[in-house]
């Protein structure tokens, strides 16, 4: 109820009468009137005025449908948009809905995220209306092995709104961190389901640390937010819309592939290239230089003995980063 009077209200712009309201929603007026304050206690400011109505002065500041969509400008992502109030993970949420069959470019975000993934099973929390946390589901007809460069082309897109969004020098820390100097700001994750020829579904799942600014102890030293960074907050409505909408222009303009005008901007804003770098080859460490990236999205690194090997997932270690 509340999210349909909010509806109705933003696409109004002026007054709307409590009559109309309840005859467009087929309830009472003291439904509407319910719903009214309702609104008003979660954070709207709605005018009242007799033999007027109700009108819309602002939105609230959480997450909620009707603002991101007022922004929203994306011609698929986002056409299915799920708002949650709290979630466990908003990849394992969207996955459920993957396999029940949900729409090509579904959104799913949530004002609360308590378990969400991390690379090699960690935990990424995100309390209530601290971050943004959300996962898009694509159904791309691609091969299983063909799907790589999505996680770069989203970390390319990321990277790139919040650098026009906030005027941060934020990097790419490659496979799928974005940084700003030794920090990490923001983690993506993409996982798949398929079967042995063909993709059924792939999801990226995003986390941004906006308004946060404490962090648990083993990860404070190398963790920074919006806030930490610029001292400002920022709307996350409008934030979210941004970012879904870089999304959807990046991976529609390459087609969900990394062709050489692509691999050039993503090396242009890596922080890993040109630095030394450590990984684990079986039960060694290994050590190299980071001089470049594959069409794949695979890291090339150049040993001491000059052999150069590609590395496409696994733990790497970036001197002067973490």
């Amino acid at each position: 109820m509340k999210e349909q009077i909010l509806a109705l209200l933003t696409q109004c712009g002026g007054y709307l009468s409590g009559q109309a309201l309840a005859k467009e929603l087929g309830v009472s007026r003291q439904a509407v009137w319910k719903g009214i304050n309702a609104l008003r206690s979660s954070g709207c400011v709605i005018e009242s005025a007799p033999n007027k109505g109700y009108r819309l002065v602002s939105l609230p500041e959480y997450l909620n449908e009707t603002a991101i969509r007022k922004h929203l400008g994306t011609s698929v992502i986002g056409n299915n948009l799920i708002v949650l109030d709290s979630v466990g993970s908003t990849n394992d949420y969207l996955k459920r809905l993957g396999s029940d069959g949900c729409e090509n470019g579904t959104v799913v975000t949530t004002r609360e995220q308590k378990s969400g993934k991390g690379r090699l099973g960690r935990v990424w929390q995100s309390k209530r209306d601290e971050n943004l946390a959300f996962s898009i589901l694509l159904r791309p007809k691609l091969a299983p092995k063909d799907v790589t460069p999505i996680t770069p082309l989203a970390g390319l897109a990321v990277c790139k709104a919040l650098r026009k969004t906030t005027g941060l020098d934020c990097r790419i820390k490659w496979p799928n961190d974005i940084i700003i100097g030794k920090k990490k700001l923001v983690g993506i994750l993409t996982e798949m389901c398929a079967e042995f020829d063909a993709v059924e579904y792939v999801i990226t799942g995003i986390g941004v640390n906006v308004d946060q600014i404490e962090f648990p102890e083993e990860i404070a030293y190398k963790a920074t937010s919006i806030l930490l960074e610029t001292g400002r907050h920022y709307d996350k409505n409008r934030l979210l819309a941004a970012l879904l909408g870089q999304i959807e222009r990046e991976f529609t303009r390459y087609n969900l592939e990394l062709p050489p005008e692509a691999l050039e901007e993503y090396v242009s804003l890596c922080a890993t290239i040109g630095r030394s770098v450590t990984f684990k080859k079986g039960e060694r460490t290994v050590s190299g230089a980071a001089v470049g990236v594959t069409a794949a999205g695979e890291l090339r690194v150049m040993l001491s003995d000059g052999t150069v090997r590609t590395l496409n997932a696994g733990e790497v270690t970036v001197q002067g980063i973490y």
